[in-house]
């Protein structure tokens, strides 16, 4: 079985968004927003901020004590947006229970809502007016591209119906004329759907529930879906018994993950182009 290398896939690109953003007339800049002192969140934001300095990216520093309301988290988003050279902004989630999250997304000025969080954002992907796509599904259509296979002459199925994975990986199959088969945690015929399925992605975050034994001989598998396990992330699919049956498999960790990132970034350089003109 081929293992797919999310990470030289990353690398690839992010040396590819370094050059281009070092063409740009002016120094974009990044704004992770971060509320309260949840330590996986505060190292997400960090691990991001260095990667876009990295490419030459001014990360804005965006953090916040869990004590700020909703009012006042909106108005610090307002007045970061008024930077001429903010290319992206995001906010970091889970928010505190105490944050309207609905109203603080939807405060994210769509020019620069590079993770495609706001509904006036998601309805122009979905309708094909937006420039900016979920940075988790373009990860799973620049692997799919990297086995450089006619999708649209293949049997996909797609495991989840969410918002950031499922949706969105759906419509832009959808756009390429490819056929996909969509099940959902109801869905009476998800295990004969499943065992046809030429290439299968899930994104349903239930830790090891896709083994080797609901897969046809020769799938491609991707792995979208992340849960935490005895302190370790894990996919939804049980490598250990997908690795006799499946032909590739994008895995997690190293799979999706790590391009999504790269992908965030890549939206980052879009607007930033835009700006440039």
């Amino acid at each position: 079985m081929e293992i797919i290398n999310g990470r030289k896939l990353r690398d690839d690109m992010l040396a590819r968004l370094k050059s281009e953003v070092a063409s740009l007339s002016f120094v974009p800049a990044f704004a992770d927003v971060l509320v309260g002192d949840d330590a996986a969140s505060a190292q997400y934001v960090r691990m991001k901020n260095e990667m876009a300095k990295s490419l030459g990216i001014r990360a804005v520093d965006a953090s916040y004590p869990a004590t700020i309301t909703t009012e006042e988290l909106i108005a610090r988003i307002v007045s970061l947006a008024e930077d001429p050279h903010l290319s992206g902004l995001i906010v970091q989630l889970p928010l505190p229970s105490s944050i309207d999250k609905d109203a603080v997304l939807a405060a994210i000025p769509r020019e620069i809502d590079v993770d495609c969080l706001n509904p006036i954002s998601q309805k122009m992907f979905y309708s094909g007016e937006s420039v900016l796509e979920f940075p988790t599904a373009r990860a799973i259509m620049t692997i799919l591209k990297s086995l450089k296979v006619s999708l649209s002459e293949k049997k996909i199925v797609m495991v989840g119906r969410g918002e950031l994975v499922g949706r969105p990986v759906t419509q832009l199959l959808t756009a390429q004329n490819c056929h996909v088969t969509v099940l959902g945690s109801t869905t009476l015929d998800a295990p004969l759907s499943m065992a046809a399925a030429d290439i299968l992605i899930t994104a349903t975050g239930r830790p090891s529930s896709i083994t080797g034994a609901m897969i046809k001989e020769g799938a491609v598998v991707i792995d979208a879906g992340t849960s935490e396990s005895f302190g370790s992330v894990v996919g939804d699919v049980d490598r250990a018994s997908v690795a006799s049956v499946a032909s590739i498999l994008a895995p997690v960790p190293g799979g999706v993950g790590p391009l999504t990132v790269a992908l965030l970034f890549d939206n980052v350089l879009r607007v930033a182009r835009a700006k440039n003109k």
